[in-house]
């Protein structure tokens, strides 16, 4: 996994959880405060909006094997993402009515955050499996370049070898051509008889 990837990750866990705290105060809030602070929250939310968009970005650079992961973690952020958006949208719009407010507190809340902390928890246990499987990645990809590097070494001590082979092979076809030159030589000083060296 990418150290940017896991930079956002990082980022939208903390806005997520700062989020839900402020969902839940807000529903205890009414009026001008209600207002503020649900202008807060969406612009929290616009702002793990964009965290999502740059993990996606960053995901779909990656190598296939890891994208696949990280592909389905984004899934899993947008859908907290949207229960924190129905929150939102319970709480303002639920306010005119102090009933439904309470409502909403007892039960929406509780379910909202009952599911969000479940899905904190799975992303933190997938996000754990993910960085075993980046670190074994990771060794494999050590092993790899360690053992390319001995190919390549092992290459080269090869190719000076066939030079040096070469060489003497070409060292003994001249060896062989004079041995040969030798004996025409001497076999040509023999073929003269005897009586014709005698004056």
């Amino acid at each position: 996994m990418s150290e940017v990837f896991e930079g956002y990750e990082r980022q939208y866990c903390e806005a997520s959880a700062s989020l839900t705290r402020k969902c839940t105060a807000a529903a205890a809030s009414q009026g001008e405060k209600l207002k503020q602070k649900a202008a807060e929250i969406k612009s929290g939310i616009d702002g793990a909006e964009a965290l999502i968009r740059k993990m996606d970005l960053e995901a779909r650079n990656l190598q296939p094997s890891v994208r696949a992961g990280l592909l389905a973690k984004i899934r899993e952020y947008k859908s907290d993402l949207n229960n924190l958006k129905g929150a939102l949208k319970r709480i303002t719009s639920g306010n005119a009515q102090q009933g439904a407010r309470e409502e909403l507190l007892e039960s929406g809340m509780a379910d909202a955050l009952g599911v969000s902390a479940d899905q904190r928890s799975r992303l933190l246990r997938a996000t754990e499996r993910q960085n075993q499987t980046t670190d074994r990645l990771r060794d494999s990809h050590r092993t790899m370049l360690e053992t390319e590097d001995l190919g390549v070494s092992i290459l080269h001590d090869l190719s000076q070898q066939r030079q040096s082979l070469l060489r003497a092979h070409d060292v003994v076809d001249q060896v062989d051509d004079n041995i040969t030159k030798g004996r025409r030589i001497i076999g040509g000083m023999g073929i003269f008889p005897l009586h014709m060296l005698v004056w």
